[in-house]
C-alpha cells in the first residue's frame, strides 16, 4: 500500500510539473508588438522592466523561482535590414532575493509590411528564438511564434498578437499565449489604454480556467525628452495569474547615419508612442 501512494505522488509531481511548463516563463518582456521597426541602418534600444508586487508565491515547477516580488527585465537591442525586416537580442534576468539571475539569451527576426506606422490596417510576424536557464524553464530551447494584426487612425490604434510559445524537449509544448492592445491619442505625446495578456495553456490541451494566465494593464505611453516610456499596471483575473504586476519599458532610438535627427525618431517592435506624428500622416490601406 506504502509502496502505491508512492507511485501515486511521484506520478503527480511528475504530472504537475509538465502542466506547470508554461508558466515558467519570466516575464522579461511584457508587450504588444504594433509592427513598427528601425529606419535601415538604425540601432535601437529599450529597457523592459517588470515587478511583481504580489504573485505567485510557490516555483512554477521544481528548482524554478516564485514570481511574487521578483524584478524581471531585459535590454532589446534592435537594429533595422530594411523597411520590412529588423533583427533583435535580448538579454533577460531577474533579481530574487537580493540574487540577479541570468536568463541567458534571445535572438529574434521581425517581418513586417513596409512603413507600418504609415497605414491604416499593418501586419507581420516576429520569429524569436530563446535558450534558458533552469531556474526559469525546464526546458533550455525555445521558440516564439507571434503574429501581428492590428488597425488604427489618428486617434485608435487595436492590435492582436497570437502568439505561439514552442519549448523543445522534455518538457516541451507548444502554448497559446495572445495578447491585445486598445489605446487612444490624447495628445502632446499622451497616450493611454489597456493591454491585455493570457496563456491558454498547451495547444489542443487547454488548461481550465482558474490555471490559465489573464493579466488586463492599464497602460499610458508618454514621451520624456528623447525617450519614449511606456509605463502599465495589471492586474490577474484569474487564480494562477500574478495578481499584481508594474511593468515599464523606456526606449530610445539612435540617430540614423547620414541623416538629420528627428525629434521623434521611430522606435522598433512595439514603439512605445505608436501615434507618434499620427494627426498629420497620410494613412494608407
Amino acid at each position: 500500500m506504502k509502496r502505491n501512494r508512492s507511485c501515486v505522488a511521484v506520478a503527480s509531481l511528475v504530472g504537475a510539473s509538465v502542466l506547470l511548463v508554461s508558466n515558467a516563463h519570466a516575464t522579461d518582456e511584457i508587450q504588444v508588438y504594433n509592427a513598427g521597426i528601425a529606419e535601415i541602418g538604425q540601432f535601437t534600444i529599450q529597457q523592459h522592466l517588470n515587478y511583481v508586487a504580489l504573485g505567485q508565491k510557490n516555483p512554477p515547477f521544481p528548482g524554478g523561482f516564485p514570481p511574487n516580488h521578483s524584478l524581471n527585465g531585459t535590454p532589446e537591442f534592435a537594429y533595422g535590414m530594411t523597411d520590412w525586416w529588423e533583427l533583435g537580442l535580448y538579454l533577460p534576468f531577474a533579481v530574487q532575493d537580493q540574487q540577479l539571475l541570468s536568463d541567458a539569451f534571445k535572438l529574434r527576426t521581425l517581418f513586417v509590411s513596409p512603413h507600418a506606422e504609415q497605414r491604416n490596417f499593418f501586419y507581420g510576424v516576429n520569429f524569436e528564438l530563446s535558450y534558458e536557464m533552469p531556474k526559469f524553464a525546464q526546458t533550455r530551447w525555445g521558440l516564439e511564434i507571434r503574429p501581428i494584426i492590428g488597425v488604427r487612425n489618428s486617434q485608435y490604434e487595436f492590435i492582436v498578437n497570437p502568439i505561439v510559445d514552442i519549448g523543445f524537449g522534455r518538457y516541451g509544448e507548444a502554448d497559446f499565449a495572445p495578447a491585445a492592445r486598445l489605446a487612444r491619442n490624447f495628445g502632446n505625446d499622451v497616450f493611454a489604454g489597456f493591454e491585455y495578456y493570457a496563456d491558454f495553456g498547451e495547444i489542443g490541451n487547454f488548461s481550465k480556467l482558474a490555471d490559465q494566465q489573464h493579466t488586463l494593464f492599464a497602460v499610458t505611453d508618454f514621451k520624456a525628452g528623447v525617450f519614449d516610456v511606456n509605463f502599465g499596471v495589471g492586474y490577474g483575473l484569474t487564480p494562477a495569474s500574478d495578481r499584481l504586476v508594474v511593468k515599464t519599458i523606456i526606449g530610445y532610438a539612435f540617430p540614423v547615419p547620414g541623416q538629420k535627427s528627428d525629434s521623434n525618431p521611430r522606435m522598433s517592435s512595439g514603439p512605445v508612442n505608436p501615434f507618434t506624428h499620427a494627426a498629420v500622416r497620410t494613412f494608407q490601406p
